[in-house]
């Protein structure tokens, strides 16, 4: 009798601890490179999203030059709404950092917790082209010069971006980004900063000032809780699926 209890207070407490994760990917890329933390998360009981936004990965035979920011604001807008989620926690890498300010001016009061890895933290009116490294920079005026829909990234990606056990299968993933996502302004009135529960995790193996300067901010800030994986590469989610989801769910 006391095991049948022991198991019913068992699954009430894993069924308490279960979390809704909705995870938005960065430029080039899709929800295929969070599979391995999905999986591990999913395997912990937990409710986990990963739309591949407007133009890219499985839905990149949409690319087109009519999209822009607020084309991908929708998609995890509308992703949210229509699911039905709450009390989710909202996970925004790199260029998602963009996507999922604006994403909480619509749904804050349905996100309890954000995790900002290796993100912009955009201010009102900001672009993504502001802050893109040179290489992109360049595609972004190729891509303006030639009236293409999409910015090509770098055809190879450095350790500083993925370890070299999956350069290939990452190099063989990633789309053309649309063009429009990083020449619109945000749209922003401080949503992020309203969210409870909010963590920055900074990639420093990965050069780009705009995360730097990020995760001074949210050092400076209480509201913030801050960690640093030197040994990882941008794409953490691949390079390290397990410290990924630890975080993540510590997190939400």
């Amino acid at each position: 009798m006391a095991t049948a209890a022991s198991s019913v207070i068992g699954a009430a407490r894993a069924q308490s601890a279960r979390k809704t994760f909705v995870f938005v990917s960065g430029a080039f890329c899709g929800g295929w490179i969070w599979r391995r933390v999905i999986d591990r998360l999913e395997q912990g009981g937990h409710k986990v999203f990963a739309p591949s936004l407007t133009g890219l990965a499985e839905r990149s035979h949409l690319l087109s030059k009519e999209f822009n920011l607020d084309t991908h604001i929708a998609d995890v807008v509308n992703l949210i709404k229509w699911e039905s989620l709450d009390n989710v926690c909202l996970v925004a890498w790199s260029y998602a950092g963009f996507v999922g300010s604006g994403a909480l001016e619509s749904i804050g009061d349905r996100v309890s917790s954000v995790v900002w890895l290796d993100a912009y933290i955009p201010a009102d009116g900001q672009r993504v082209a502001d802050f893109a490294a040179e290489p992109v920079r360049k595609g972004i005026q190729a891509a303006i010069d030639k009236g293409e829909a999409g910015v090509r990234g770098s055809p190879t990606y450095p350790p500083s971006v993925v370890a070299e056990r999956d350069r290939v299968f990452a190099e063989s993933k990633v789309t053309p980004h649309p063009i429009g996502t990083y020449l619109q302004q945000v749209k922003l009135s401080g949503a992020l900063q309203k969210v409870a529960k909010k963590t920055y995790i900074r990639l420093p193996k990965f050069p780009q000032p705009a995360f730097d300067r990020a995760l001074a901010d949210c050092k400076s800030d209480k509201s913030w809780a801050t960690f640093e994986l030197p040994d990882i590469g941008h794409m953490a989610m691949l390079d390290a699926p397990d410290r990924v989801s630890e975080l993540t769910v510590q997190a939400a």
